[in-house]
């Protein structure tokens, strides 16, 4: 079995700053990809950024230049720096990681979020 913990959601003013945590824990062997989404009320959850063990990074489009991912596998962690935010950028953030467990079982699992709000 497999947890995933977010950290650092919270409320921040227009061009302001957050820095998002998620810590796995339980049984694993590796860590495949990690990755963050996000889902505003009345949308639908979407990638925001992702970064695999080879070290291949994604943005979407509306993040570029102002989000970045980082990882840190001894510490099976994965980070969201966030800048410049917008109000647009409100929304529930959510840790996804494909993990290798100890019984040699890939498994996909996420964080039960944190809520991030960009307003004035």
């Amino acid at each position: 079995q497999v947890q995933l913990v977010e950290s650092g959601g919270g409320l921040v003013q227009p061009g302001g700053s957050l820095r998002l945590s998620c810590a796995a824990s339980g049984n694993i062997l590796s860590i495949n990809d990690m990755a963050w989404h996000r889902q505003a009320p009345g949308k639908e959850r979407e990638l925001v950024a992702s970064i695999s063990s080879n070290g291949r990074i994604n943005y979407a489009d509306s993040v570029k230049g102002r989000f970045a991912i980082s990882r840190d596998n001894a510490k099976n962690t994965v980070n969201l720096h966030m800048d410049s935010l917008k109000p647009e950028d409100t929304a529930v953030y959510y840790c996804k990681m494909v993990v290798t467990t100890t019984n040699l079982l890939q498994i996909q699992s996420w964080g039960k979020g944190t809520l991030c709000t960009v307003s004035s």
